[in-house]
């Protein structure tokens, strides 16, 4: 996933903050007039609320394309008991390969699944093409800034089991590429922060970096995934405080729903570095992890020298209780994680540590409801307090994240950090709601409103609605 490259923690953000939020004016008059909602605006409010509860409730009763894909590996649900969040490589492949719903068959594209079987049963190999589209559009936003963000990531990822395929112990290469590219001047990763004034990020994978190394790691797995150990360039948010609806490729656009409710200190993509996991008992599992907080995927191995030289890593331990069958240990879960971040003396952030309990539970075989919630000290997090709740409603039900329809909800209370905001920053909520429609097997699209209130860096704003459309054509 990784912090936008520019306008991560420590970077410098240019915002154009109004008077009355300055540190230390509290006499000075703000001269910002306040914006109406337009006529159109408030008319596609309402189409878009309509069109989510509509979508809602058609998925809920049409019949839908549910069919066993028979060009799904037959190890492939030996491969889910690994670690690591339905956002890993070999869950993601996997995971549209296994069966799920769909509004339109396309059945001309079976060849190609069938191939790629092939390939798998012959070489233990799988690759996936994914590009995902997506576009941003608020009510309001800081003067002189854009009210509109876009751009899309092209992904190339694959996996391939060398050592042990078909045995308890097995070992598999990782890697995914991709192409980060802007459709506006504004990015999506970084409009909430920069041209709204949310102490936020929406949509935090889509910058405009060009080619981008998220991970490239080796996965080892014992007695059929008891223990596991990831070890190269990894994509720490596949590994810390995973739960179902956590991605923001295909569940909920803002940050505050994701990783540690945007209370983490989290270092970007391909970090050097380790993590390592493994079941106690039937239900109990410990994972953790230590990496590189200097990394950068576009400049992926300068990292052996920050690694080795700089000494400034991410660390984190997470203890976990889960009901759920262990390939999908995110769903009925229970958790504990806590971390720290060392101090990084080039961007002048302190070290900070932090704790964040979560808390998701399944029922009736298609809801999901989830409560998330966490602190910080010091470091460079965007919140330090910070608390999530929601659900979730799958029609054909709760069985692999990430594909398939789905309608989420959820609402965010969060504290931002002082450290990178000033002085006293107000307290921020958010709410949103998103609906995902599989239209065929390779599309999706997700369009997702949200509400940000009292937004911490523009106290002229009381509300700001925030539209989106997100798509995805895999392969």
């Amino acid at each position: 996933m990784g912090w936008p490259r520019r306008s991560g923690p420590g970077d410098v953000v240019d915002i154009e903050i109004p008077a009355s939020r300055k540190p230390g004016n509290t006499g000075a008059k703000n001269t910002q007039m306040r914006i109406p909602m337009k006529t159109n605006d408030k008319r596609l409010l309402s189409g878009c609320i309509w069109l989510i509860l509509i979508l809602s409730v058609i998925l809920s009763y049409s019949p839908v394309h549910a069919v066993e894909d028979s060009s799904s590996p037959p190890p492939a649900e030996k491969e889910y008991r690994s670690f690591g969040g339905p956002d890993t490589v070999p869950k993601r492949i996997e995971s549209d390969l296994f069966e799920k719903e769909y509004l339109f068959d396309t059945a001309f594209m079976n060849p190609w699944y069938k191939w790629k079987e092939q390939l798998f049963e012959k070489y233990g190999y799988l690759f996936a093409v994914d590009y995902y589209p997506v576009a941003l559009k608020a009510t309001q936003a800081l003067p002189n800034r854009d009210d509109d963000a876009a751009s899309a990531v092209f992904r190339f990822s694959g996996f391939w089991q060398l050592l042990g395929r078909g045995t308890k112990n097995t070992g598999t290469l990782v890697y995914l590429v991709e192409h980060r590219h802007g459709y506006t001047d504004t990015l999506p990763a970084a409009f909430a922060l920069q041209n709204l004034g949310q102490a936020g990020f929406m949509e935090i994978p889509f910058g405009d970096d060009g080619w981008h190394l998220t991970n490239f790691y080796w996965n080892q797995e014992w007695n059929d995934g008891e223990i596991g150990l990831a070890a190269g360039f990894l994509d720490v948010t596949d590994w810390v405080d995973v739960w179902a609806l956590t991605s923001p490729w295909s569940d909920f656009y803002n940050f505050v729903f994701s990783i540690g409710a945007a209370t983490f200190d989290l270092p970007d993509d391909a970090a050097l570095g380790f993590g390592a996991g493994a079941w106690l008992n039937k239900s109990i599992y410990v994972i953790g992890g230590f990496e590189d907080l200097n990394s950068d995927p576009t400049d992926p191995f300068n990292g052996f020298n920050s690694f080795w030289n700089d000494h400034e890593f991410f660390k984190h331990l997470e203890i976990g209780w889960s009901t759920s069958a262990r390939e999908q240990y995110y769903l009925d879960n229970l958790h504990l994680t806590l971390w720290h971040a060392d101090e990084r003396d080039e961007i002048n952030i302190d070290a900070g540590w932090g704790g964040f309990l979560s808390f998701s539970h399944t029922f009736g075989g298609k809801w999901l409801m989830f409560a998330r919630g966490g602190f910080a000290e010091d470091g460079g997090s965007l919140l330090t307090r910070s608390l999530s709740i929601g659900g979730g409603y799958a029609p054909g039900g709760i069985k692999t994240p990430g594909v398939g329809h789905m309608v989420g909800v959820g609402a965010n209370w969060g504290r931002p950090n002082e450290n990178l905001f000033g002085d006293n920053p107000d307290d921020q909520v958010t709410a949103e709601a998103y609906c995902r429609i599989q239209l065929t097997k390779e599309l999706a699209i997700t369009p997702d409103v949200q509400l940000l209130i009292n937004p911490a860096l523009n106290p002229d704003e009381n509300a700001i609605w925030v539209f989106g459309i997100r798509a995805r054509l895999g392969f």
